[in-house]
């Protein structure tokens, strides 16, 4: 059984009719029931050993990683040839990287809250100075005009340069590290796009984050450093040939996942435990402590920039940009209708959390990018500014520490249309940063800051608008969107409650977040950390915890996490964690591929090169057969890729005989790494003149002779785990017997 190209899941062909006939003729009972079981997975079955999925917003041809040691005779001497310097070499490298990759996302993370505090902050100065001068058409026309040109030029990008850029990126990362690769994920290109488009997309007003990408900017910073080297660029550094596999590249890029999360959100343990939970389907102690290393240097590095801002250098960047809600300063005490309160903010967190998944299943992507972006970026300029009409002008409250009304920059009370002395709600909470439309539901003594009225209309339209806006052709996260309606819809229950509750509408306001987080994403442990170290305050945690376990069981009841939905829908193959219930009643045999393409150890170049054109198999197995052993007998597993660089290198012989000497003189371990980038040797670039096919090439050197095999009769179900757990891409299923 192989796993095939692009399928981090079991494959099918479809032989059961010669099966089911030959089950008849030795006498068995095939029933309907058993033809039943076996036609559902013929549904699922892909023949096609190239598929392709949605990458971003872009189609292209996806490919399995192998993660698993190649064990060849090549691999071994090299092994034993290695000495103690060599793997300190190797671990020094592996940790520099792991520190570059911190300290880099680190920085981009400062560019990004940067850039988008003072573009955002520039556009909303720019609005209410003409809503002080009473100038309302060109305040809105100024507010639309710059949301429109922002949107433009992230569309542009995302359509015309990377569109594998678009939406949050988490989900390709969650592939990536679940096995799947397509040569745009993870590319220079796509960096640069996220980065910029995200600044531009979230200084645009539209209902979106810029956690998400700075997931899929760690990720992509962490396989730019984890090439291998590069000749093409002249960064040859022998080093670097010890990460040309996709096993260290892999855990770089969980370090990058890790980084991208604490960069986002100052959560360094939260960036840690989401890697853990969410994205990466394999892991052990060494990476956690890979993963911790690197979140730490990003702690550093924040914390650092923070300082230098508090210096006044950093423009309209002030209290924003980096996400840090304190509400330590509440106390969090609590009785017995609190905790139902909060047990019903999980329940309809949970409700309200799968209805967004659902909705969220349902959108496609738009064929013309840039115009849809345009429509909801004039929607979102037109919800922003309009409706705060609707709100009549709040007096100022007579104790607060806060400037009433705030001009010009962020702030709890915005003046909008109101005379001195009066704010206006809803404009509070529209026409500011979605960073400090969060701070000011989750700020605590603002009971009666907002009416109710205020935050439900607020609660519904940012609860649309996150909807209608994922998918379009722009780096967006969705942890804002859902945090904002969840902040909301918190906020509500705390004004309804307020007057037999305890605890504070601002605590109410992080429970609601922390329930439809926990609606949509289904994580746990990882989110209570992260809003842990948003918030500053452990005094949360029950608290937090238990609104977390409820909303994620409710959720649960209805349908998947929004990752695995997005997962689904852009077709990138994902390999549960454990076998479906109908696996249990088949066996390994049931579903292996056919016809069996096999080459002997000793195999005439012509043969090779034929089933490298004319099938796009990425392992074949080795069976030997006289005169070099007695009987047919599995030596091991051939890669594609390493098959391609024997045929480059032209080490034939005229006679069918085993010349691994020469081979292991010719070639290094190194010779064989994954290339970079996806730019590998390739079947068009064989240059096999006709007396060369009819000569023989000795594939015993280049075999993985420990290759993974399992049993005929292994249930499916425990094959599909040992696939998941272990990170197969090959699986060689053998016969009992010979016969």
């Amino acid at each position: 059984m192989e796993l095939r190209d692009g399928e981090r899941g079991i494959q099918i062909d479809g032989l059961w009719d010669d099966w089911k006939e030959m089950g008849r003729r030795n006498g068995s009972n095939f029933s309907d029931k058993d033809a039943a079981m076996r036609e559902r997975l013929l549904e699922k079955r892909m023949n096609n050993t190239s598929q392709i999925a949605i990458v971003g917003a872009n189609i292209c041809q996806i490919e399995s990683l192998d993660y698993e040691i190649v064990e060849t005779e090549l691999f071994k001497q090299d092994w034993r040839s290695g000495n103690r310097v060599q793997k300190l070499q190797y671990l020094l490298l592996k940790w520099t990287l792991a520190l570059l990759v911190g300290l880099v996302t680190g920085l981009v993370g400062c560019f990004n809250n940067l850039a988008v505090e003072n573009i955002a902050g520039f556009k909303l100065l720019l609005t209410s100075n003409f809503m002080l001068k009473d100038k309302y058409y060109q305040a809105f026309a100024t507010l639309a005009g710059c949301n429109m040109l922002l949107a433009i030029a992230a569309a542009v990008l995302c359509a015309y340069i990377a569109p594998s850029a678009a939406c949050s990126g988490i989900p390709e990362v969650k592939a990536y590290l679940n096995g799947v690769d397509a040569h745009s994920m993870l590319a220079p290109t796509t960096l640069f796009v996220k980065v910029f488009g995200c600044i531009l997309g979230v200084s645009a007003g539209f209902v979106v984050g810029k956690e998400g990408p700075m997931v899929h900017t760690g990720a992509c910073i962490a396989s730019l450093l984890g090439q291998g080297g590069s000749r093409k660029y002249h960064l040859t550094w022998k080093w670097l040939r010890y990460l040309k596999n996709d096993t260290d590249r892999r855990d770089l890029i969980t370090c990058g996942a890790a980084a991208g999360v604490a960069a986002a959100f100052r959560a360094p343990m939260g960036g840690v435990l989401f890697a853990l939970e969410e994205v990466t389907s394999w892991w052990r102690s060494a990476l956690l402590w890979l993963t911790f290393f690197t979140t730490a240097i990003v702690a550093v590095v924040l914390r650092a920039f923070i300082q230098f801002c508090q210096t006044g250098k950093c423009g309209l960047f002030g209290q924003g940009g980096l996400i840090m809600f304190d509400v330590n300063s509440s106390q969090a005490n609590y009785g017995i209708p609190d905790l139902l309160a909060v047990i019903f903010l999980g329940i309809v967190g949970g409700i309200f959390g799968s209805l967004y998944n659902f909705l969220v299943d349902k959108r496609q992507g738009p064929k013309v990018q840039v115009l849809i972006v345009v429509i909801i970026s004039l929607l979102t300029s037109c919800c922003s500014y309009g409706i705060p009409w609707l709100a009549k002008c709040t007096p100022c409250p007579i104790h607060t520490k806060h400037e009433c009304p705030s001009l010009g920059g962020s702030g709890n009370y915005k003046n909008f249309q109101c005379r001195p002395g009066y704010y206006n709600d809803l404009a509070s909470l529209f026409l500011n940063t979605n960073d400090d439309a969060i701070r000011n539901l989750f700020s605590h003594g603002t009971q009666n800051e907002f009416q109710l009225s205020t935050v439900l209309i607020f609660f519904v339209t940012i609860y649309c608008l996150g909807i209608i806006t994922y998918g379009i052709a722009v780096p967006s996260g969705l942890f804002i969107p859902v945090i904002l309606a969840g902040a909301s819809y918190g906020r509500i229950v705390g004004t309804v409650v307020g007057s037999w509750s305890s605890l504070d509408a601002g605590l109410f306001s992080l429970l609601g977040a922390a329930s439809f987080l926990g609606g949509t994403m289904r994580m746990t442990v990882s989110l209570c950390i992260i809003l842990l170290e948003l918030t500053n305050d452990l005094l949360m945690l029950p608290l937090m915890m238990l609104v977390l376990l409820v909303s994620k069981t409710v959720g649960d009841c209805f349908n998947m996490g929004v990752y695995e939905q997005i997962v689904r829908m852009k077709g990138l193959p994902y390999l549960a964690d454990h076998g479906e219930p109908y696996m249990r009643s088949l066996v390994a045999k049931d579903v292996v591929s056919g016809p069996l393409i096999t080459f002997s150890g000793v195999e005439k170049v012509g043969n090779v090169l034929h089933f490298l054109k004319t099938t796009g198999h990425h392992g074949f197995p080795i069976i030997d057969d006289q005169p070099f052993t007695d009987g047919p007998e599995l030596v091991g597993l051939v890669l594609r890729s390493h098959l391609l660089v024997l045929l480059k290198g032209k080490t034939f012989s005229k006679t069918r005989a085993m010349i691994g000497s020469e081979i292991l003189e010719r070639f290094e371990a190194n010779d064989f790494g994954k290339a970079g980038l996806g730019r590998g040797i390739k079947v068009e670039d064989l240059e096999i003149t006709g007396q060369e096919m009819e000569m023989f090439v000795d594939l015993h050197p280049i075999t993985n002779t420990s290759p993974y095999t399992v049993l005929e009769t292994m249930s499916l179900a425990k094959a599909a785990v040992l696939f998941q757990e272990l990170g197969l891409r090959h699986l060689c299923v053998v016969p009992k017997t010979h016969a």
